[in-house]
């Protein structure tokens, strides 16, 4: 009986053995497996990501060319927007009237997209690190659309990171994490790809996120300071149409700015070193002036006035990014 006992014994132990190497080795293999599929997306995928970014940009040209080409906007522009439970984005796929090299190079550098944002009303004063800074660091001062000093104002820091630059397509990303009333998560994306005659074929995508306190409080902002402003997309509703509000409409307007402050950049480059500012600031006045009903705030004497002020100021008193 014992030897029985002993044997039945030995046989149980033989089988759990055979049973954990069995197990050991499936394991191996899953993690052997699974880090071969993970080298094998990174080495496939990540090279792919400008390519098919590339390429996807291309389709959307070709979908939006009856679009670009008749619209009401006057220019070639179309936008697109959504707002979510949590969040609030808008985007301008438009043409510019100058080449992709130009563009490329321009919104590779932290400093100069200073020199653009500067012309949007709420911009008060930019900062920018060196692009030799990994990432760069952008500090964008908001506030009102009238004069106020910069104490008054909530200053806004982005990263900028160039996430792809390539002969044939680029991608630029400003992120910021914090905002005024309390919302968060702030992004500025803009792609662009060349196209034939020196043009260029960008999208220039804005959001940010809210959440309960954020939303409560934009609301409170809409409904006084900012009641009956309206964005630009049309909605249908009870056989009436609509220009969409809201922080919808919100969003949309800054993009608007944002894009029109981009188009005054670069055909300011064509003046002289002397009248660059000047050309800038009349050029995106009278670009907003043609959407005066979404976008109209100020008097153009005002405006002028008060962004002379806020250049000189950015000019000449650099602050420190720490």
């Amino acid at each position: 009986m014992p030897n029985q006992w002993q044997n039945q014994r030995m046989r149980k132990i033989s089988n759990l053995y055979i049973r954990s190497n069995i197990l050991v080795s499936l394991c191996i293999f899953a993690i052997f497996a699974f880090s071969s599929i993970e080298n094998s997306f990174a080495q496939v995928t990540l090279p792919l990501n400008s390519d098919s970014s590339y390429a996807a940009l291309i389709e959307k040209h070709a979908k939006l060319k009856p679009q670009l080409a008749q619209n009401i906007y006057h220019r070639p522009l179309v936008f697109e927007s959504v707002e979510n439970s949590d969040n609030v984005s808008s985007s301008v796929y438009a043409v510019l009237n100058s080449p992709f090299d130009l563009v490329s190079s321009t919104f590779k550098k932290p400093d100069l997209w200073c020199e653009v944002l500067i012309l949007h009303l709420n911009t008060k004063y930019c900062n920018a690190t060196s692009e030799s800074v990994n990432p760069a660091r952008i500090v964008v001062n908001i506030g009102k659309k009238t004069p106020q000093p910069l104490a008054d104002t909530f200053p806004l820091e982005f990263s900028h990171q160039v996430s792809v630059e390539t002969s044939k397509y680029m991608s630029v990303e400003l992120h910021a994490n914090k905002g005024p009333l309390n919302t968060t998560d702030y992004q500025l994306e803009l792609r662009a790809i060349p196209l034939s005659e020196g043009k260029t074929f960008i999208n220039l995508r804005y959001s940010y996120k809210y959440g309960l306190a954020g939303k409560l409080a934009m609301n409170t902002y809409l409904s006084t300071l900012g009641r009956g402003k309206i964005g630009f997309t049309k909605l249908a509703s009870g056989g009436s149409t609509d220009y969409v509000g809201g922080m919808r409409g919100a969003v949309e307007r800054n993009t608007m700015r944002y894009y029109l402050a981009i188009e005054a950049y670069l055909a300011s480059l064509k003046q002289s070193a002397a009248q660059l500012p000047d050309a800038r600031l009349q050029y995106w006045f009278d670009a907003t002036e043609e959407y005066s009903l979404q976008l109209r705030e100020v008097d153009r004497s005002s405006y002028l006035a008060m962004k002379k002020d806020e250049y000189a100021r950015q000019r000449k008193t650099p602050l420190t990014i720490h």
